[in-house]
């Protein structure tokens, strides 16, 4: 371990000096290099551990770590040992804790070590969720997948991959990635649906709620509807009452299922591990009933619209909600548009900070409100003082969203610095507060 620690500390010093020194067009022509070398590197190291393993990834833009959840959930019913990575938490077998990192996908050493300790633990399965960030620095090379599962696609990180395309390409390398006879699991609904199921797999499945099936390998769930106590619909003549809101969470489950079906899990045994679910950390997740307080990791138009159509459904009184955005030149161009649904779909907006980074917080806010048009948002910089006024604000029958962190148990700053935060913990703590 010491070992690989030193070996890695020399590469990256060796990145930096690079950075200062090679003209950037060349040193980003090379980058890519240095990235499959340190991914060759560390799975020759841990033995290839993912040969010893039915590994399945799940990628796309919205749901991935629910998916990961639901999957897991349901192959542990079934009686498989599991190891699970997703932003909210790293899990082998009974062992579970919180993916503190700031980062979706560990980097490539941590990923394999991960594996490895999976392998050594007696687990049958690895589920990953992977991110369009881990492939482009090829922290998915040299795993061979099993599976592939296609949740969404929605533009993101568009900065960072340097438009759409280049963004979807950089998610088709996981569907490249499987193995000749393995599956690949796609959303029919999703309007990219085709581009995906492209890539030669063995066998190609689809899910849908709103479209007729593909084939024999689709999915359909019939009678679909939503309610304030969950979800509900059928699978052929399995009918599923899961405690999940909104039709966003429809399409998270049906992910998990079809994965599961080709695992040749009956639905019986599908249908009793998820109706056993009672909430996904940090997604959608009611933290108080009283007034009702919801929080929710949404940070994309797409996700914060599905968020904030379900949370409609589910209020009585008016709904207040606390959004902002990250920083670090990240996504820039939909600040405004998180603005423009905030106004869409809220009575009262509070703007707060998220995670800065090296951006000047109040100006991110500001960006955020120029989607208002005709509303006038609160802005509140500090992200505590802004949920006790929400909830200072709140009338019993009213409903407080707060969306942009979930579970996060961090908010990063500038220098690379990380404070200790969780919106569920800081909810319960002013709201004591309140009642003091």
């Amino acid at each position: 371990m010491l070992r690989i620690g030193f070996y890695k500390m020399v590469l990256e010093k060796l990145l930096n000096l690079g950075r200062k020194i090679i003209p950037r067009p060349i040193f980003t022509f090379f980058q890519p290099v240095y990235h499959s070398l340190l991914s060759f590197w560390a799975v020759f190291w841990y033995r290839w551990p993912a040969k010893k393993l039915k590994v399945i990834g799940v990628t796309g833009t919205n749901g991935k770590s629910s998916v990961v959840f639901l999957i897991s959930q349901i192959l542990e019913q079934a009686g498989y040992s599991v190891a699970a990575i997703s932003s909210i938490e790293f899990k082998i077998k009974n062992k579970v804790w919180a993916n503190d990192l700031k980062m979706t996908m560990p980097g490539r050493l941590q990923l394999q070590r991960f594996l490895h300790q999976a392998v050594k633990a007696g687990c049958q399965y690895a589920v990953l969720e992977i991110t369009s960030e881990g492939i482009k620095q090829h922290r998915h090379r040299f795993i061979g997948f099993d599976s592939a599962v296609l949740t969404n696609i929605t533009p993101e990180h568009l900065e960072s991959h340097g438009g759409f395309e280049a963004y979807k390409k950089a998610k088709a390398k996981l569907f490249q990635a499987v193995k000749p006879q393995g599956e690949m699991i796609i959303n029919l609904d999703d309007p990219q649906a085709d581009y995906f199921l492209q890539f030669p797999a063995n066998h190609k499945w689809t899910y849908t709620i709103d479209n007729q099936e593909k084939d024999l390998r689709s999915i359909k769930a019939l009678s679909f509807k939503t309610s304030s106590t969950g979800i509900s619909f059928k699978i052929k003549q399995t009918q599923f009452n899961l405690n999940l809101l909104g039709k966003f969470n429809g399409y998270n489950a049906l992910a998990a299922i079809t994965l599961v079906l080709t695992q040749d899990i009956p639905l019986v045994k599908i249908k009793s591990a998820l109706e056993q679910v009672e909430g996904i950390p940090g997604r959608l997740e009611i933290v108080l009933k009283k007034p009702l307080v919801m929080v929710d990791y949404a940070h994309t138009p797409d996700a914060l619209e599905n968020v904030y159509q379900t949370v409609k459904e589910l209020s009585a009184g008016q709904i207040i909600g606390i959004l902002g955005a990250a920083g670090g030149g990240r996504d820039k161009r939909k600040r405004a548009q998180l603005g423009q649904l905030a106004e869409q779909y809220l009575d009262q907006v509070i703007i707060t900070n998220e995670d800065p980074y090296d951006e000047d917080p109040q100006a991110i806010i500001n960006q955020v409100a120029q989607g208002l048009e005709k509303k006038k948002p609160i802005k509140i910089l500090d992200r505590r003082k802004a949920i006790n006024f929400a909830l200072k604000k709140a009338q019993a029958d009213d409903l407080v969203i707060i969306t942009g962190k979930g579970c996060e148990p961090w908010m990063c700053l500038a220098d690379d610095k990380k404070i200790p935060w969780d919106d569920r913990a800081v909810v319960r703590e002013e709201a004591t507060k309140a009642r003091c």
